[in-house]
């Protein structure tokens, strides 16, 4: 059995959204392919505390990362650290907070935004920031160039660990907001994306999980407490028993199932158990 692993994070993907207008996703579960929990997100709903989150199992009042401004490198146990230490490889095309909080601090993109260093916890990477951009929604690569460059990390160094993240809801959501037409185009962009990707990478012996950090709100904002920016979706292509699971998960559940999945042992700050 294949304990290979890739994380897609949709930033900015509210749940209702989700099950609104990803019918590539919503499909997987209806045909019998996928698990869906709702899952909500750790306080503050904001980007670099979830991201943290998601990657250590612990709310940002433990991990210490509790806003975007105070982005910082990882202090604790995380995915990325306890694969490559398991003699894993781990792979990541994501935004440059990724390697801030993971590789290395500052980020320089003539540095670290083409990785290839198996000494570093992300060991393949392919990052991309937001210099010199001039509104929330441009100047970010699309996520067909992501998808691209997942698939080219794929054939070159087979990850057992690879996180595929992209900006593009929450970029569209903070310009337009979380109730209008643009927000819900671009997540059925993201959703018919991974429909033309999520198959090759099941064949090639994958579990892919696809989740969010947060969602959003009608006027586009995110970082408190409500149902729509703390309620997100979290899919499991390839659970054993598909479907929908009861009630509501943490998100800090996230790092324990991906290093379960993988046969790596959980640190004991990984309080939440695994999803099953």
């Amino acid at each position: 059995m294949s304990n290979k692993v890739i994380l897609v994070v949709v930033d900015g993907l509210k749940y209702a959204t989700a099950l609104g207008h990803c019918g590539f996703l919503e499909g997987q579960v209806e045909s019998g392919k996928a698990r869906r929990w709702r899952m909500r997100a750790s306080l503050p709903s904001m980007s670099a505390p979830c991201y943290e989150s998601i990657h250590t199992g612990l709310d940002p009042a433990d991990h210490g990362i509790t806003a975007n401004s105070l982005l910082r490198p990882s202090t604790v146990d995380n995915v990325f650290g306890l694969a490559s230490a398991a003699g894993k490889t781990t792979a990541a095309v994501a935004y440059s907070w990724f390697s801030v909080l993971y590789n290395a601090a500052p980020y320089e993109p003539v540095r670290d935004q083409e990785t290839e260093d198996t000494s570093k916890p992300i060991q393949y990477g392919r990052f991309f920031d937001d210099a010199g951009r001039t509104d929330f929604h441009l100047g970010l690569p699309s996520d067909a160039d992501l998808c691209a460059q997942v698939d080219r990390l794929l054939g070159r160094h087979r990850p057992d660990y690879l996180l595929l993240h992209t900006l593009s809801c929450d970029s569209v959501g903070h310009v337009y907001g979380g109730s209008s037409w643009q927000y819900d185009r671009s997540a059925t962009v993201v959703d018919s994306t991974l429909g033309k990707h999520v198959p090759a990478w099941r064949e090639a012996g994958y579990r892919v999980l696809v989740t969010a950090d947060h969602g959003f709100t009608d006027c586009g904002y995110h970082g408190g407490t409500n149902d729509d920016v703390r309620d997100v979706a979290f899919y499991d292509i390839g659970h054993p028993s598909p479907g929908i699971s009861d009630g509501a998960v943490s998100q800090r559940a996230v790092a324990p199932t991906v290093l379960g999945l993988m046969g790596i042992d959980i640190p004991a700050q990984m309080k939440e158990a695994p999803l099953d």
